[in-house]
């Protein structure tokens, strides 16, 4: 798919979402803890309501249970979500599911030069792939910061009225250089002594679309020498002229993230704001953002309360949204949904199941120790999911045609012999096991190129000549020899079938083989572009300790072979999972697979190769 398309335009139905996992007694984490020791005391049982009925106006809507929690997924709709907010879904999502509470789906779109309603839609679209919903007791959870901006903009005239804030016309590089650093502490802008009334008329101004861009922001007053830099005075709201994906050119004045995402929790009530370590330093500010506006009686009490655990960190793979968007815009990748990238719907495309990524985040667990993830972990998710699920099929990637020179005498001229193989060999005892898959066997079919040597190296137990094996569900044969072309390639083998050595009939065991290989029949094998994907990045760390990420790519991240496969996948559909013997498992290629134009994607090989 190119970078013009959006795969949010193809949602997923009702059969590809992950419908919601049944209970089983979670594993234990700090956040559990903290959630079950605030229920035991009632902690939200005695929330109030402190504001007017025009201040309620911004609360969440629908039914309220004090006594609930609440938790948040708090997107930016600036690029297609990755493997590492898939962890913060499952957890959020998974926190409140377990709990009986609520988990809000909201987008944090506070900054209009980057947001667009194409990440909103993918953004919608993953979440509900992932088995999610924000649908809860009778009402729908969706909520934007948009729909806030009334409310911040009074807030922050509230700040300004009690001496909290103050409009500041530094440079940027003025600002910066007053900030101080760790050893220095800061220094007061000139600006800090305004009076309140200049400060609301110059903020006024800035919301009226007097200034330009860049000329003044609206700051809190706090502690310019704080050891916290986060405390010296941030920055509250900035001039963007700007349209806004949902509001248009209403505004042109628009809050910072920090100042903004207090405020949409305490309006939604939430109860237990769960974020990344990245943010540890920024809950003396939301706290102290939400103590003030409290004690004006703008929201409600008890206040939100921010945690913050470990982000995803996972090898192979880069996940800065910047990043992942110089990739697709430089076309190193097809698009977002390229399934070498780790984000949700390049995962979706490769493979991955909606059940395998919630397996993968319940097993790395939550913690606040900063770590690595080998990437294999997330593969061993997928295999241990399809094992139970994908039907079994055989696949020639590198076909090499296979001459079985006594078939006509053993069969007549033209003779097909039906074989059959079980479709599913592990399937669940408690589901009927689908039908066996079915296709015939003739004179000629097609092999592995490597399951043909006339040389073979110690342990070899393959084709060589005079040496014998079984196709799988059909004879044995053995080798007779092999045909070159004028370079030396083996362009054909021959074989002679063993008589009364089929598959499942009484004489299979008359003759023992050491080996089975696969094959596909000449006469109704489908031929089918095969995409072999690999790790985008030959590091485990792309982008950690200055590296430049964009010269460790993988030059083998995709190779495309032409394959012969079985004719049981002529009725393969888009997203259809399999599992390719002795190859991996593949997916029918959502996008661009049809009946006329097979496409079957590698998601995972059957074993950890990386490096082997």
């Amino acid at each position: 798919m190119s970078s013009s398309h959006s795969p949010a335009n193809a949602p997923g139905s009702a059969q590809d979402a992950a419908a919601p996992r049944p209970p089983s007694p979670p594993p234990s984490n700090f956040l559990r803890q903290i959630i079950e020791h605030d229920l035991a005391e009632g902690k939200f049982a005695q929330a109030r309501w402190g504001g007017s009925p025009g201040d309620a106006a911004h609360h969440a809507t629908g039914p309220l249970d004090p006594a609930r929690i609440r938790t948040r997924f708090p997107p930016e709709p600036n690029g297609y979500l990755h493997i590492g907010h898939a962890k913060s879904i499952c957890l959020n999502f998974g926190l409140a599911r377990d709990y009986g509470g609520v988990c809000h789906l909201r987008f944090d779109d506070t900054n209009p030069e980057k947001e667009d309603q194409e990440y909103v839609d993918g953004i919608i679209d993953a979440v509900r792939w992932l088995g999610f919903d924000w649908h809860a007791f009778g009402t729908e959870h969706l909520y934007y910061a948009s729909s806030y901006f009334d409310f911040m903009y009074r807030a922050a005239e509230y700040l300004i009225e009690q001496g909290l804030a103050y409009v500041d016309e530094q440079t940027p590089e003025e600002m910066r250089a007053r900030r101080g650093d760790f050893a220095t502490p800061g220094v007061d802008s000139p600006y800090r002594t305004r009076s309140v009334a200049e400060n609301l008329a110059r903020f006024r101004q800035m919301k009226e679309g007097e200034l330009p861009d860049g000329a003044a922001v609206l700051r809190a007053r706090i502690d310019m020498a704080s050891p916290n830099i986060n405390l010296r005075d941030p920055a509250l709201y900035r001039i963007k002229h700007a349209a806004h994906h949902a509001t248009g050119m209403r505004w042109c004045i628009y809050p910072m993230y920090t100042f903004a995402h207090p405020i949409e929790d305490a309006l939604e009530r939430i109860t237990h704001s769960i974020c990344t370590l990245e943010f540890e330093d920024q809950r003396p500010f939301y706290d102290w953002l939400l103590d003030h506006l409290a004690a004006g009686g703008l929201i409600a009490t008890p206040q939100p309360r921010q945690y913050e655990f470990a982000r995803l960190n996972l090898t192979y793979v880069v996940t800065s949204k910047r990043k992942l968007k110089h990739l697709v815009d430089t076309g190193i990748v097809q698009g977002w949904d390229d399934p070498r990238m780790p984000t949700i719907v390049g995962l979706r495309r490769r493979g991955y199941t909606p059940e395998a990524i919630q397996l993968f985040c319940e097993r790395i667990g939550v913690t606040k120790d900063y770590s690595w993830i080998e990437y294999s972990a997330l593969e061993g998710a997928l295999r241990d999911d399809l094992e139970h699920k994908a039907p079994r099929a055989m696949a020639v990637l590198e076909p090499l045609k296979l001459v079985l020179t006594n078939w006509d005498d053993l069969f007549g001229a033209g003779h097909l012999e039906p074989c059959e193989l079980p479709a599913l060999p592990h399937a669940p005892q408690d589901q009927p096991a689908p039908p066996p898959r079915r296709f015939t066997l003739g004179k000629e079919v097609w092999i592995e190129r490597d399951d043909f040597t006339e040389l073979p190296p110690k342990g070899y137990k393959r084709l060589f000549p005079s040496n014998r094996v079984r196709l799988k569900g059909g004879f044995v044969i053995e080798c007779t020899g092999c045909v070159k072309d004028a370079n030396g390639q083996v362009t054909e083998v021959h074989a002679s079938v063993l008589p009364d050595t089929k598959s499942g009939t009484p004489g299979a065991d008359s003759v023992k083989v050491k080996a089975a290989i696969t094959w596909v029949g000449v006469a109704d094998g489908i031929s089918a572009e095969v995409r072999l994907y690999d790790r985008l990045f030959t590091d485990a760390q792309p982008d950690a300790g200055g590296k430049d990420f964009l010269q460790l790519l993988n030059p083998q991240s995709l190779r495309v072979v032409q394959a012969i496969v079985e004719p049981s996948l002529a009725t393969a559909r888009p997203d259809d999972k399999f599992q390719f013997e002795r190859h991996g498992y593949f997916v029918a290629d959502r996008v661009e697979h049809t009946p006329q134009h097979p496409v079957f994607n590698l998601a995972v090989g059957l074993k950890d190769s990386w490096g082997k």
